[in-house]
């Protein structure tokens, strides 16, 4: 029999909250008996939802919590001020080993924030990183950090670099990921100072695949498994990928509806046209995990579905499974933390 994993999930942080929440733990729990959740928010609001299915009662369990971190305040005031909100309980409990896991969908500065504070850094990590999986034409890149530490420097950029390469062969399972420092030219002379005194550093790393500067461009085509970067850079690729894949599809999708004849076409294509679009639909890949932390924290998007939230617990389930935090603390020949 499979060791359960257990989940705490942010029922009220989220665009779509509780409802699309509660929807991606029930099918969650209904495919994997293995993986257990727990719901933390208003329970009055979650009971309500989970009163429209069925499924495997005990795998998933509320707890009540009266508070809620609101998108726009202040985060580490948040954090501090509101004990008894959706959020700090559900981290709490990772911090107190009561659960493998904790996801929301909610303030993303509030759980960076909280993440650190509250869960803490495993011994050998100097700053935590952001680390989303996008789309690319061979398949998905790991965008790491997208948010944690804009600020960065370049030992924390090589260690990013290593944390993302264990996440990418043991979670997705790719052999030898290659590793690319985003930069606005191939050359290794190029860059601003920060990517100057860190491609040094990444190329004398034996314990990574490097493969050099990679650009903006190519990182849709599939160029590198792990691309690097600090999170100011990184938030804008996010954004730019999320805003350019959002607008093609709407143009492509009135062009196609714009007459009769290209409504017939479209009427061809559309079986073609969603498997190639479905590679680039974010949702199908889980979360943002927050590498480094004591206990795994994930960040879905605001606006997460229930097919999203699936998938992020899964996901957690799958780092549980391969032991990724260990993994990392061996990397920084770290011994096992009691």
């Amino acid at each position: 029999m499979e060791e359960m994993t257990k989940v705490v999930l942010d029922a009220m942080g989220g665009d779509n909250a509780p409802g699309e929440i509660v929807l991606g733990a029930v099918n969650a729990v209904k495919d994997r008996p293995e993986l257990s959740v727990v719901l933390t928010g208003q329970e009055d609001a979650i009971k309500k939802e989970l009163s429209k299915y069925t499924y495997p009662e005990e795998q998933i369990q509320i707890v009540h919590t009266e508070e809620v971190i609101e998108t726009a305040e202040p985060p580490v005031l948040a954090i501090r001020r509101k004990r008894d909100s959706s959020m700090v309980v559900g981290l709490r409990m990772v911090k107190e080993g009561e659960a493998d896991a904790f996801v929301s969908a909610g303030s993303t500065g509030a759980l960076l924030a909280g993440g650190q504070l509250l869960v803490g850094r495993l011994k050998g990590v100097e700053r935590p990183p952001l680390a989303p999986l996008i789309p690319t034409k061979n398949g998905v890149a790991l965008l790491v950090d997208c948010g944690a530490n804009v600020d960065a420097r370049p030992s924390h950029l090589v260690q990013f670099a290593k944390m993302g390469s264990i996440y990418v062969k043991n979670v997705l399972g790719i052999e030898n990921p290659r590793v690319g420092i985003v930069n606005i030219g191939a050359e290794e002379e190029k860059g601003n100072q920060l990517v100057k005194e860190t491609f040094p550093l990444l190329k004398a790393c034996e314990d990574i695949n490097f493969i050099g500067s990679v650009e903006a461009r190519d990182i849709p085509d599939g160029v590198a498994d792990v691309v690097v970067c600090e999170a100011f850079v990184g938030n804008v690729i996010l954004k730019l990928y999320e805003g350019v894949g959002a607008t093609l599809l709407s143009v492509v999708k009135q062009g196609l509806l714009s007459s009769t004849r290209s409504k017939l076409g479209a009427l061809l294509v559309k079986p073609a046209l969603k498997k190639t679009l479905k590679k680039f639909d974010a949702s199908q890949y889980g979360g943002a995990p927050l590498l480094g932390c004591k206990g795994l924290v994930v960040k879905t998007h605001g606006s997460a579905t229930a097919k999203e939230v699936y998938n992020t617990l899964l996901q957690c389930k799958t780092f549980k499974e391969q032991n990724v935090n260990q993994k990392i603390m061996e990397c920084f020949s770290v011994p096992e933390q009691e």
